[in-house]
């Protein structure tokens, strides 16, 4: 699994053995640089993507993770005996100049939406992210709809909204924000197609494109 992860053939999750996971800024000996609170708003340890891996002078393996935390991008390096390691079959596409969604399996596109995105004051941030919590919403929610993936990733311009300006892909009541710039930031989904989403595995890809 260590060579398939440097080789960067497929996707591969670390799921934290504890709460408290001691994160280094680099492989090294010695005291960790930071503590990460793994815990998501569901409860339980949000598997976590994994970036890059390496073997130490002292045959340790080390995963570098992308974390859920500001700014988007930021990562960390985890030791093996801290987590365990998952592999993800599938991944999330977002094109924002097509406004279009996809989802893949095996690298077989098995759905593809068209969403509404962020709209030019409120943009939808772009990059490499993965799913970080699921909230289903039965009722469903006026503004969230069926469901909701929070993504790990924040909006890049707000902050004092709920959860901090964390992104999702969520759904929408209304058929006529698909393929409209008119959110703040997040991905909408037409609420049928939403409910394709639902099985999602946490951890997944989600790569945003301008």
């Amino acid at each position: 699994m260590l060579a398939a992860i440097r080789e960067g053939s497929g996707a591969f999750v670390a799921v934290p053995r504890m709460r408290y996971v001691p994160m280094w800024e680099r492989p090294r000996s010695g005291e960790a640089d930071f503590v990460l609170d793994a815990r998501s708003p569901n409860g339980g340890h949000t598997p976590m993507l994994i970036a890059d891996a390496r073997v130490d002078e002292d045959d340790r393996a080390w995963f570098e993770v992308y974390l859920p935390i500001r700014p988007n991008g930021s990562t960390g390096w985890v030791r093996e005996e801290d987590v365990r390691l998952e592999e993800r079959r599938e991944r999330i596409e977002v094109d924002l100049s097509r406004r279009v969604l996809e989802r893949y399996v095996d690298d077989e596109l098995v759905a593809r939406f068209r969403v509404g995105v962020g709209a030019p004051a409120y943009p939808t941030g772009t990059g490499t992210f993965y799913v970080w919590v699921k909230v289903p919403y039965d009722p469903p929610h006026p503004a969230y709809g069926v469901y909701a993936l929070g993504l790990s990733g924040f909006s890049p311009v707000l902050s004092d909204w709920p959860g901090e300006g964390r992104m999702a892909i969520h759904g929408t009541p209304d058929p006529g924000d698909r393929g409209q710039a008119v959110s703040h930031g997040c991905v909408r989904v037409w609420n049928p197609q939403m409910e394709r989403l639902a099985d999602v595995p946490l951890g997944t890809p989600v790569i945003i494109r301008p």
